[in-house]
């Protein structure tokens, strides 16, 4: 079956960094575009950044911008998501995603298929 698993969360420090994983399987995941997604408790949500099949062309929500990194491995047929300069307002379970095209997709009714989460809390 088609699984996507995310790892890498956890409790870190306002300023410090994370990297989350992404392992997939179960699809020809190279041929599409993946993205990532964070809610927090209360709240809906919200795109954080999508990379296109190749890794060409990657896009960010404005939040996130300048902070965060998409990149994808498709040889491991894995997503990361770099997060530096962390704010207690990026505390969220984040969620991986496959799109259903190739492009980079910011909604998430473009994806197809979905990760479990994974939990990111910033706090001192």
């Amino acid at each position: 079956q088609v699984q996507l698993v995310e790892s890498g969360g956890g409790l870190v420090q306002p300023g410090g960094s994370l990297r989350l994983s992404c392992a997939t399987s179960g699809r020809t995941f190279s041929n599409y575009a993946m993205g990532w997604f964070r809610q927090a408790p209360g709240k809906e949500r919200e795109f954080v950044a999508t990379i296109s099949w190749t890794g060409g062309n990657n896009y960010y929500a404005d939040s996130v911008k300048g902070r965060f990194t998409i990149s994808r491995a498709n040889a491991k047929n894995t997503v990361y998501l770099q997060m530096n300069s962390l704010t207690p307002e990026d505390t969220a379970v984040y969620f991986c995603a496959c799109a259903a095209g190739r492009t980079i997709a910011l909604y998430a009714n473009d994806y197809a298929y979905w990760g479990q989460g994974t939990q990111v809390t910033v706090a001192s």
